[in-house]
């Protein structure tokens, strides 16, 4: 494996970047956007964020509602075609397109990865 950024310090990451265990609980396509993705609210148990996400070559709408997903949620709000994007979910380049991340067993929502 290569590691292509400078080393951090893993304290300092894990005060900077705050990441929650989310639940999908509204998918919406947006074809607004410059790039596919979908617009999605994320339920952290104590209040909803919404998300632009782009998941649409690997994931039908059905398939997200209910998903677990890791998030970060303190970057702060980005306007995507007239959308607020207030968390981002996390994902990997798959064969087929991003696959977003989640838990090996269902958390509750809110809960911080660390």
């Amino acid at each position: 494996m290569t590691v292509t950024e400078a080393e951090i310090d893993p304290t300092r990451f894990l005060e900077d970047v705050e990441m929650r265990i989310g639940e999908i609980v509204d998918v919406e396509p947006f074809p607004e956007a410059r790039k596919d993705v979908y617009k999605l609210d994320v339920n952290f148990g104590d209040g909803t964020l919404q998300s632009a996400a782009g998941l649409t070559d690997v994931y039908d709408p059905e398939d997200l509602l209910g998903a677990q997903v890791v998030a970060v949620v303190n970057l702060g709000p980005v306007t995507v075609a007239g959308f607020e994007s207030e968390c981002l979910i996390t994902g990997v380049d798959g064969e087929d397109g991003v696959v977003h991340l989640t838990t090996e067993r269902d958390v509750e929502p809110g809960t911080r990865v660390y």
